[in-house]
């Protein structure tokens, strides 16, 4: 197993809990709340207890898993149950799941008594490489994703790959997805690499630290995503559009997040084709390889005029207009970038005619 591996706040391999340990000896909470979902207080929990030593028992706090509890809601009930355990402002808010908690449950401890301190531990694939890095926090509005949040940074950011063996195929692609967006925006070998990206094999904690280190890279160099950090939306803008109308449809089974990005990514490298020139070449080994991984999805013309309409919510919209991020090639971005609706609809049929 590699050794462990830090940069600023973030830490990662096989001995988190004992760097988290021998942070709660130098810090002093007044009390320390965990929170958990359905999912990860039966799978995560009894890992974490058993790894991490507290001077006073921790409260658990249980939020419904699922990507349609991500919501004001949900933040109402985390808010009253902190309060009417006598949370206060030196409490800690640990958040021990994948993104939906460590979205939520970051947004939950930045703005309750005006903020307290909240460490990250993701335990998806999809948190450990995106969600739960960048300070980024926030809730969805109805299917409307991430329409509610702030920026504001966790104590602590503790990635163990150990949580992952509990974690589905499907989960693990979703998060494979936000890899490759890495390597789309950053390295092109990285992308080649993260195509055979194996839960099991023994680079998979290597090629997940490179991925959180292409994050922080560019985090770092624009923290409140004012131009660069813009990057890291490469396929989220159609990608969000997609999952929050998923989400609106079928909100019992909707497409993870990562499955929706993935068709995004698809979409925008078409449009960046025909926009800015990106080679054919690499947008054909882009869609051969995101779909020899995501299953195809099935979309109609008023689906497609559905999902469109989404689009004014995006978080880069301004005065009415939808800006896209695109590429003129691997690692060669271009932000702020107007797309005719008719190209949308191109992308469209280009993604359904391939297999």
């Amino acid at each position: 197993m590699p050794k462990q591996k830090n940069i600023g706040n973030v830490h990662c391999g096989t001995a988190v809990g004992k760097v988290l340990s021998v942070h709660l000896q130098k810090v002093n909470h007044s009390s320390i709340f965990v929170l958990t979902d359905t999912n990860t207080r039966r799978h995560c929990l009894p890992k974490f207890l058993s790894e991490v030593t507290f001077e006073s028992e921790p409260v658990v706090l249980e939020m419904p898993a699922g990507e349609h509890h991500k919501n004001i809601d949900s933040c109402v009930k985390i808010w009253s149950e902190l309060s009417e355990k006598n949370a206060d402002r030196n409490s800690l808010l640990i958040n021990l799941g994948g993104g939906v908690v460590t979205d939520l449950g970051g947004f939950v401890a930045s703005t309750f008594k005006r903020g307290i301190d909240f460490i990250n531990i993701p335990t998806s694939l999809l948190a450990m490489v995106d969600a739960a890095v960048g300070g980024k926090t926030g809730v969805d509005l109805g299917s409307l994703k991430n329409q509610v949040g702030v920026i504001n940074h966790p104590s602590l950011v503790l990635l163990d790959p150990g949580y992952l063996q509990t974690l589905p195929e499907a989960h693990l692609r979703s998060g494979q997805a936000e890899m490759l967006k890495h390597g789309i925006i950053a390295s092109e070998v990285y992308f080649d690499r993260t195509l055979e990206f194996d839960i099991n094999k023994p680079e998979a904690e290597e090629l997940i630290w490179e991925s959180v280190l292409i994050k922080d890279r560019v985090v770092k160099q624009d923290p409140l995503e004012k131009g660069l950090r813009k990057i890291l939306n490469y396929g989220h803008t159609l990608g969000h559009a997609i999952e929050s109308h998923a989400l609106r449809h079928n909100p019992d089974n909707p497409l993870l997040h990562g499955e929706a990005i993935a068709i995004g990514m698809i979409l925008a490298t078409y449009i960046s084709s025909e926009m800015l020139g990106f080679p054919k070449k690499s947008l054909d080994k882009i869609t051969a390889g995101i779909l020899a991984i995501f299953k195809k999805q099935l979309f109609s013309k008023t689906h497609i005029k559905e999902i469109s309409d989404l689009l004014i919510y995006d978080k880069k919209s301004s005065r009415g207009k939808v800006y896209f991020v695109l590429l003129n090639d691997f690692a060669d971005h271009k932000i702020n970038c107007e797309v005719p609706d008719s190209l949308i609809s191109e992308a469209f049929s280009y993604y359904s005619s391939h297999s």
